[in-house]
């Protein structure tokens, strides 16, 4: 790999970036969510009511637990001009960083050169897909979450740190406590098959490592948790019995921008009642669904993980949780990097830009005609009722779809992988 090329891919990354910046300057973007992460941690060091607390003009309430609160102290330290450059900053830093670290789960052994070129041209287009526009757009920490996340999932078997990522992201947000569930089950079905192979002797399986990251990410989840209960008793308390089980409280499940199984069937076509309607369906219609889901990207990534394939196993248990989960807001499918690079390797570069331009389209937010308004919005006629449930689908499909093909293959069939390792 010549330095021209490298030189190049900063260029290039270096020339997005600051585009992006001075388009988000233009837009004027408030960065509503860390105004209200600011003023949690405003709330904590006033000894407030974390969880009565209210901000923003859209008067947004905290939703993470009490240990986020306790973090997000430290954004009270700048003035807010200077808490929104850093923040901005930050995040496309960590985008280079979420990057290099899925390249390393999908292509183990790709070159140093070749890893960071392809880096620094996949930060540079990934800037501009709207769930990493949409993070950077409201000021949220999504990348940071999925930084950590994969931190750990790069670690080479055994290491002894792998898992403290997770354990620190689920315990800021919960959904990421599915990665150390998909490790733990990977782990006991490995030792299981070891112990039936050897003849039910207990001897050292292929399940250790596995079984060690899921250890330690229960035990940082579980210190950072006894912290948050220390020092915020009253608000543990409330969030652990009441705000965990309020579904609602981060927003409308009919929402365009809410991306979860939930979301799309709240946005299904009342057709009893004529276009233009809505309805949630029967109160079952979800957990089932959302439980049919997980048991299969459970066993997905599950079975991934089993054959060492890291990178299936990420996909498939990213792509699950967001599905699964009450609300996945558009800007949660940050995760669509990674999903875009490993189809590049596996599948070929016709899927990939396929994917890619689902999560670059902003189809999410096209006016469609009939709808009287943006997707999502009721309008009464019959195209939009058509149309407006697909356009409001599409990162829930495609993560479908993944699953589906995941499932389908292995990596013994990955398209071009030597290719990228040893260019």
């Amino acid at each position: 790999m010549s330095r021209r090329r490298v030189l190049a891919a900063v260029t290039a990354c270096l020339v997005s970036f600051a585009a992006f910046w001075a388009a988000q300057r233009a837009a004027g973007v408030s960065m509503i969510d860390l105004m209200v992460y600011r003023a949690e941690g405003r709330t904590v060091l006033d000894d407030g009511d974390l969880y009565a607390m209210r901000v923003t003009h859209a008067h947004l309430p905290a939703t993470y637990p009490p240990f986020a609160a306790l973090l997000f102290t430290v954004l009270t330290l700048p003035g807010v001009p200077v808490l929104r450059a850093l923040a901005t900053a930050a995040n496309l830093l960590l985008l280079v960083v979420f990057v290099r670290l899925c390249l390393r789960v999908v292509v183990p052994h790709a070159t140093r050169g070749r890893a960071w070129t392809v880096t620094l041209w996949s930060a540079a287009l990934a800037v501009w897909c709207e769930p990493v526009w949409t993070t950077l757009r409201y000021g949220q920490i999504n990348l940071l979450l999925a930084v950590a996340v994969v931190w750990d999932l790069s670690r080479r078997a055994g290491h002894r740190g792998a898992g403290a990522g997770i354990g620190l992201a689920a315990a800021v947000k919960l959904t990421p406590a599915l990665f150390a569930a998909v490790a733990l089950l990977t782990g006991l079905v490995r030792a299981g098959e070891a112990l039936r192979t050897s003849g039910g002797r207990r001897a050292p399986g292929p399940g250790g490592p596995w079984l060690r990251l899921a250890a330690t990410a229960a035990a940082v989840f579980a210190v950072a948790g006894g912290v948050g209960a220390a020092v915020l008793p009253h608000d543990s308390l409330r969030f652990w019995t009441g705000v965990l089980f309020e579904a609602d409280r981060a927003g409308r499940a009919e929402d365009v921008a809410n991306q979860s199984l939930r979301g799309v069937l709240a946005r299904l076509p009342d057709v009893a009642h004529g276009a233009g309607s809505w309805t949630e369906g029967p109160a079952w219609l979800w957990p089932v669904a959302a439980a049919v889901v997980a048991a299969a990207g459970l066993a997905t990534a599950v079975a991934a993980a089993r054959r060492e394939d890291r990178a299936g196993a990420l996909v498939c248990c990213a792509a699950t949780a967001l599905l699964i989960s009450p609300v996945s807001w558009s800007h949660h499918w940050v995760w669509c990097v990674p999903v875009v690079l490993f189809l590049a390797v596996r599948a070929g570069p016709p899927w990939a830009v396929a994917a890619g331009l689902v999560f670059c389209s902003y189809a999410l937010w096209w006016p469609v005609p009939g709808t009287g308004g943006l997707g999502g919005v009721p309008g009464g006629e019959p195209v939009g009722d058509i149309v407006r449930p697909v356009l409001a689908a599409l990162y829930p499909l495609t993560a479908l779809a993944l699953l589906l093909y995941v499932a389908r293959t292995s990596p013994g069939r990955a398209y071009g992988t030597q290719a990228v390792a040893n260019e």
